[in-house]
């Protein structure tokens, strides 16, 4: 059993409504592919790069799964697509339905196309490191060596908590952790 660590990220409409409502039913699609141990609060997030658009909701959650990181990657792939994502015809750091990415798998270093744990610009992704804090301040990133609250304090300034705000949802918080 291998301890993954998830970030879900939307900033558009989807089947499942807004973005905190994908956020919440992508929750308990993740679910289907292991056991979440642990979740982030929600977070309402600016955008990085692609700046005209909507801000996002963001979190992160801890799985507990028994598959591969390409088992993994092929189901939470598949749980984009049927929340109405196309990662093919969608631009860089541009809207999206949904976003899920894995950020940590165990202590393991992946660099496969299409598949690099953890991602490459992590520690420079507030939206991500601060729920990630929030659940696991002590992970340490097995490239780095630096601990998730390492990486956040290394965060330059302006990057960091002023663009993402925690956000009460009944939609997140009515969700389980199983």
């Amino acid at each position: 059993m291998s301890l993954a660590y998830i970030a879900l990220g939307a900033n558009l409409l989807s089947s499942a409504g807004s973005p905190e409502a994908a956020l919440a039913a992508a929750a308990e699609c993740l679910a289907a592919l292991g056991r979440i141990t642990a979740r982030s609060s929600l977070y309402s997030t600016a955008p990085v790069g692609f700046k005209d658009q909507p801000r996002f909701a963001n979190a992160v959650v801890a799985l507990e799964t028994h598959l591969s990181p390409n088992d993994l990657l092929d189901g939470v792939l598949a749980i984009e697509h049927d929340f109405g994502r196309d990662r093919a015809a969608s631009p860089p750091n541009g809207p999206r339905t949904l976003d899920l990415d894995i950020l940590f798998f165990g202590d393991l270093v992946l660099n496969e196309s299409g598949l690099e744990i953890p991602p490459p610009r992590l520690a420079g992704r507030a939206f991500v490191l601060v729920p990630l804090h929030e659940i696991a301040p002590d992970l340490r990133d097995p490239r780095s060596g630096k601990t998730v609250v390492e990486m956040l304090q290394s965060l330059p300034d302006g990057a960091a908590p002023d663009a993402v705000a925690r956000i009460e949802s009944g939609l997140w918080t009515d969700t389980t952790v199983r």
